[in-house]
């Protein structure tokens, strides 16, 4: 279906405005642990993050914007049903957790909507099968790369830090905690961003707008770069405090350890195309840094509350797609 104009713009207006949310709702991912240990002022960290979050482009090539375009579903079966019913699965659920404090994926908001829409229209024969099986690997993959990396940085940097004291400690790591940050909210920028790449660039390829194969023009990439630093700069208070405080209680050096973890995980899933969830990659690392301390550092009922949005995410992100899809095809 060839769509005019005013309606493909609104339609980019709908990818745009979840690039936005996942902003919003990813904030907490990038500065929940440079606010928790008070290195940065509230809006010190949104500016710093968005910074980060918007340049990222000139940094990462667009791997996961190719997995997220052509990975999931096939792109001949994409037409504007199925993109605003994977956005619409993908915004309502996150709008529903934003709400209730509850940091789980955008990522997988994203590709439960697209995969629920992709099902309800075209069944199984729909469905690129090995984007499907690597992204639900990635759902356990990343916070356990996460957890891992950060509790062997916790080691580092026990062993490299016995010479000084605790105040000694303590200033070294507020300044290196700027520079982790800077590096998560880069990470975070590169995979996220990316997300809403592949479906705006799929969306102009159903429509034959795209001259030589699937490429995303640079016109998207800074759209969408754009639109999540925005959407961080708005900030996600209510996540903050249960991603910064309520997991458990951070020194600037487990949250250097925590944001490092998780920037070295997205950063290798950038590589490699596969799109991890940055929420599933910092509560993985932020969990290493407690459980390095002592296991009951960590609110373990916290942290099993926040598993079982992750579990949920997916499948409920599709079944709100695919009802979106059916309601759409009857106009």
């Amino acid at each position: 279906m060839t769509l005019s104009l005013p309606f493909l713009i609104a339609l980019i207006g709908v990818a745009l405005l979840f690039d936005f949310l996942n902003g919003l709702h990813d904030a907490a991912n990038s500065i929940a642990t440079v606010v928790s240990t008070r290195v940065l002022k509230p809006y010190q960290a949104v500016i710093w993050a968005a910074f980060f979050n918007f340049i990222a482009f000139t940094v990462f090539p667009q791997h996961i914007a190719q997995t997220i375009g052509t990975g999931i579903i096939s792109a001949n079966i994409v037409d504007a049903q199925v993109i605003f019913a994977a956005l619409i699965g993908a915004i309502a659920w996150n709008v529903i957790t934003w709400a209730l404090g509850i940091p789980s994926s955008s990522t997988h908001a994203l590709f439960g909507g697209l995969f629920g829409a992709g099902l309800a229209k075209a069944g199984f024969s729909g469905v690129v099968w090995s984007g499907v099986i690597k992204t639900v690997v990635a759902i356990v993959a990343s916070p356990a790369l996460g957890l891992v990396l950060a509790l062997l940085l916790v080691l580092v940097v026990a062993w490299t830090s016995l010479k000084l004291t605790p105040m000694g400690v303590d200033k070294r790591f507020r300044k290196l905690q700027l520079i982790s940050a800077a590096l998560y909210s880069l990470g975070h920028g590169g995979s996220d961003a990316q997300k809403t790449m592949g479906i705006i660039t799929v969306l102009l390829y159903s429509q034959g707008m795209l001259s030589g194969g699937f490429h995303v023009p640079l016109w998207v990439v800074l759209a969408c770069q754009a639109a999540m630093a925005l959407g961080t700069m708005s900030g996600g208070w209510r996540i903050v405090h249960t991603m910064g405080s309520k997991i458990t209680r951070l020194t600037p050096a487990q949250g250097f350890c925590a944001e490092t973890g998780g920037a070295l995980t997205l950063f290798l899933a950038i590589f490699f195309g596969v799109p991890v969830s940055s929420t599933h990659t910092i509560t993985g690392a932020i969990v290493g840094v407690g459980a390095a301390r002592r296991l009951s550092a960590v609110r373990w009922n916290v942290a099993s509350n926040i598993v079982i949005a992750w579990t949920v995410t997916l499948p409920a992100a599709a079944l709100i797609g695919a009802l979106t899809w059916w309601i759409a095809s009857f106009f």
